[in-house]
């Protein structure tokens, strides 16, 4: 079975081929019309029959496929820390000279099956030569080019509002508001306001930058959805059912705790302090969908969002990292593996109706 994080990685590599196929039957079309309407041929270019489209939808698929993998296992961190401007510059220049190598083994390969023969026949390579001095290689390279921006720009766009909020956008899902049940976890780190105050705004904000990087793979691990942050609290969201699937959303929490202690004297060595966190866990119906129309959000709106933010802000009161509602307790199974003590009833700031919550602790194996 795949990870949550493959088959995260996955769901946003695909998008890469359906963009490049896209584009790719768009350039064939256009010549088509344009090598049909003039009334002329080119012996150096590709004639296209029913065995070279589909080569060619398969070939591009594939290089879009690929371009896809190596942008968002590689590429992506390789230029984790350059400018937007830049990182689409610098990714362009290698990717140039990577469509050299990709015409140099699918145009023969597609030569080939145009004259019935295999590739390592003169006539393929001669007809080779004579693309590489031809227009057709210039429009074929200016097609790579296109291809790779906008794919590019999608995955630039997709880092920066969220893979999963792109699609929903692209889709129109929320386009229409909707009732969901979902989890929330509102993660806050201690004692933000005196390390900020130690480390100065620029190097305060460098530690949130690796602060969150560094707690988001356990995020992508239990299947959660980061909703925002908001300073240095994270809000992470899960749909009700893969929430409660083996603990997910419970795990999430003590899974962060580990990534943050593995990496403590790191962030001791940089920045002087180990950042920790507490939490408050909730769940319930929300109402989900677009909003804003100078720039468009897909928002959570419901009570459970704000008892949420109240159980959270009672860690410090009870000096508990974690606290959870027995409401979402009740639909947990955490068995051996965690101890539960009840907090009693509390009555939330803002609220008439009680709420009892518990506190959770992983027990350690020895």
């Amino acid at each position: 079975m795949l990870s949550p994080k493959t088959r995260r990685n996955i769901a946003r590599i695909i998008p890469f081929g359906v963009i490049w196929l896209i584009l790719g039957l768009v350039f064939i079309t256009v010549e088509q019309v344009i090598i049909d309407s003039s009334g002329t041929s080119s012996s150096s270019g590709i004639r296209v029959d029913f065995e070279i489209l589909v080569f060619g939808c398969l070939a591009v698929t594939g290089v879009g496929l690929l371009v896809g993998a190596i942008e968002l296992l590689f590429l992506n961190k390789l230029f984790a820390k350059k400018s937007f401007l830049k990182k689409i510059l610098y990714k362009l220049i290698i990717y140039f000279a990577f469509s050299f190598l990709v015409i140099l083994i699918l145009f023969p390969i597609a030569a080939a099956i145009e004259l019935n023969t295999h590739v390592l026949d003169n006539q393929v390579w001669k007809k080779y030569h004579g693309f590489l001095n031809s227009t057709e290689y210039l429009s074929t390279l200016l097609q790579i080019m296109v291809s790779l921006g906008v794919s590019l720009m999608y995955a630039e766009i997709s880092d920066n509002i969220g893979h999963g909020v792109l699609i929903n956008f692209f889709t129109g899902k929320y386009h229409t508001p909707k009732e969901e049940e979902r989890i929330f976890m509102f993660a806050d780190m201690k004692s933000s306001t005196a390390i900020a105050e130690t480390l100065g705004h620029i190097k305060y904000f460098e530690l949130l930058k690796t602060y969150y990087y560094d707690l988001s793979s356990a995020i992508v691990n239990s299947f959660g959805e980061v909703y925002q942050y908001v300073g240095d609290e994270i809000v992470v969201s899960w749909k009700f059912e893969k929430g409660i699937q083996n603990n997910h959303c419970i795990q999430c929490f003590f899974n962060m705790k580990r990534d943050l202690k593995k990496k403590s004297d790191w962030y001791q060595k940089h920045f002087g302090i180990s950042p920790d966190f507490k939490a408050g866990f909730h769940f319930g119906k929300v109402t989900t969908g677009e909003i804003g129309a100078l720039k468009k959000e897909i928002i959570f709106t419901g009570d459970v969002m704000n008892t949420t933010a109240r159980i959270q802000s009672l860690c410090n009161e009870h000096e508990i990292d974690i606290i959870v509602s027995d409401h979402l307790l009740s639909h947990l199974n955490l068995g051996k593996g965690f101890k539960i003590k009840s907090l009693g009833e509390h009555i939330l700031k803002g609220k008439e109706k009680k709420i009892r919550i518990s506190a959770v602790h992983q027990n350690t194996i020895s």
